[in-house]
């Protein structure tokens, strides 16, 4: 099937093509993505994280004091920062005491000095990453940084505006919808076939990944 239908789908679903618009997510140049700070992207990262198997709107609303208890995120002090600081941090009421999840933030910021040594910066090694290959990226994400699996490093990139889409239940739905995808959301087998399937629906419609998955995920509902 085409995707205009799955288009007009989303359209009929959401009451017009205004309203799909609206709901579109903006995609950042190579040129913002490398201006963004490296400390800004582990600000991300951890955010992300944090927000895994959590009401979303508290970790928000209590990130100005992650910002400070975690000294502004930058990467080459938390590769190396002792273990007291951690410890220290699992006690601190600005932040959500989770010590597994306090421990990601050395591991990710080591996985983002290494990248940015190669790169010459967090974002450049992003901005040369390409969209129709998100998939090894993904398994990147899984390789080296921690509790970056699944889904968090997806909605991680959509936050700092890469182009990619997002393999959420209302997506993995329409993919079976349509055929192209009989694996587990999880598994790399799903990746490739989810890879395969936005690829060519770029090439058809010149719209980036990120509309294509949200257009996607907008078309599950009764026909």
């Amino acid at each position: 099937m085409s995707f205009a239908k799955i288009y007009e789908w989303a359209v009929a679903h959401k009451g017009g093509e205004d309203a799909v618009r609206v709901q579109l997510p903006r995609v950042a140049t190579a040129d913002e993505l490398k201006a963004l700070g490296d400390d800004r992207y582990l600000s991300e990262i951890t955010r992300c994280i944090f927000k895994a198997g959590f009401v979303w709107r508290v970790i928000d609303n209590k990130w100005p004091g992650f910002e400070e208890a975690f000294k502004g995120f930058v990467p080459l002090y938390w590769q190396q920062v002792p273990p007291e600081v951690l410890e220290e941090l699992a006690q601190d009421e600005r932040i959500v005491r989770n010590m597994q999840k306090i421990k990601t933030v050395p591991e990710n910021a080591r996985m983002i000095v290494d990248a940015a040594r190669d790169h010459g910066s967090f974002g450049a090694f992003l901005a040369d990453w390409p969209a129709d290959d998100q998939a090894g990226l993904l398994l990147w994400f899984k390789k080296h940084g921690e509790r970056l699996g699944g889904a968090t490093a997806q909605y991680f990139l959509r936050f700092v505006g890469w182009d990619g889409y997002i393999l959420s239940t209302d997506v993995v739905n329409a993919l079976r919808r349509e055929e192209r995808l009989d694996a587990s959301p999880t598994s790399q087998k799903a990746l490739k076939q989810a890879q395969a399937a936005f690829n060519e629906w770029h090439q058809e419609t010149g719209l980036p990944y990120s509309h294509l998955s949200r257009i996607l995920a907008m078309s599950v509902g009764p026909s």
